[in-house]
């Protein structure tokens, strides 16, 4: 039985960038190294760093670090101002990792709520992201996750923004903006809607750039394995793609949830995953199957 990974799979490039910055402050500094939430979504790449000796902090865990010299990581997701302020008051030194494309999304939606437009946002409200966008909006952009939100939520009559979480479902995205256009149409006549309606694709081309090329590692493996954080939002996005093109794909975050009867009759199986999933823990699952099926 042949058993590849995708080599399309691995960090995004934000994730990448990140992770280094914590291993270069974990490295340089002869304090211990704070960071808000975990690094990522992804409990083995969690456990590695904070191995190194990077502290998994909450954000009521910062009154405990004033005045202590203490260094706090901000990870890919990025944090609101209020986060920036507070550190500011107890003292703490920031190391700023946020992905240089959500601080783009921040500028963006600041910007155009500063103008007056209605922030209407495709997302998860609690994922940390948006949580990063709504503080730089007051609180009062608009997160919708599905049509209901989309009829319920926005008021037709006002411009309006909309955009997305960096992390969601591209075609999601397509239907969603689909829908608010024909309302929109109705509300300002066909000629007019574009005058209230702006539409800003933030998608991250590394999730939705790698759909295709996922189809294709899908269906030309009998066996896929999807590994990931179950709390990572592109893990699930992707792994949804799988699962629609093989309907033998699994989705594992450790290794013991691995059984060998998905594997009887299968001549290859792929490996793949989030862009949060480590190459590194994808090798030790090829390396477990390997010894569960011999």
């Amino acid at each position: 039985m042949k058993i590849v990974i995708d080599e399309n799979s691995g960090f995004c490039w934000g994730v990448v960038r990140t992770i280094e910055i914590a291993e270069k402050t974990l490295q340089e500094s002869q304090e211990p190294v704070h960071i808000l939430g975990q690094i990522i979504h992804n409990p083995k790449e969690v456990q590695r760093l904070e191995n190194k000796g990077l502290r998994t902090i909450t954000h009521q865990q910062l009154l405990e670090l004033q005045d202590k010299n203490a260094k706090v990581l901000i990870r890919a997701h990025g944090e609101p101002p209020s986060t920036y302020q507070r550190a500011k008051e107890l003292n703490i030194e920031i190391i700023d990792a946020t992905c240089p494309l959500v601080t783009a999304l921040q500028m963006r939606v600041r910007k155009f709520y500063e103008d007056g437009y209605q922030i209407v946002i495709f997302g998860k409200p609690e994922h940390p992201e948006i949580i990063g966008l709504r503080g730089v909006s007051d609180d009062k952009c608009i997160v919708v996750e599905n049509e209901n939100d989309i009829l319920n939520k926005v008021d037709f009559s006002k411009k309006t923004l909309f955009l997305s979480q960096t992390t969601m479902d591209k075609h999601k995205f397509k239907l969603l903006r689909e829908l608010l256009e024909a309302k929109m149409k109705e509300e300002h006549s066909s000629n007019d809607y574009k005058d209230y309606l702006i539409v800003k694709d933030t998608l991250c081309r590394a999730v939705t750039g790698r759909e295709e090329k996922l189809i294709e590692f899908a269906r030309s493996n009998d066996v896929i394995i999807f590994v990931a954080g179950k709390n990572s939002s592109n893990g699930k996005s992707l792994f949804k793609i799988c699962q629609q093109t093989n309907p033998k794909s699994y989705f594992i975050e450790e290794v013991d949830e691995l059984k060998k009867e998905w594997f009887a009759d299968a001549n290859s199986v792929g490996i793949t995953g989030a862009t949060s999933t480590p190459l590194w823990y994808m090798e030790e699952v090829k390396e477990y199957i390997s010894k569960l099926c011999n």
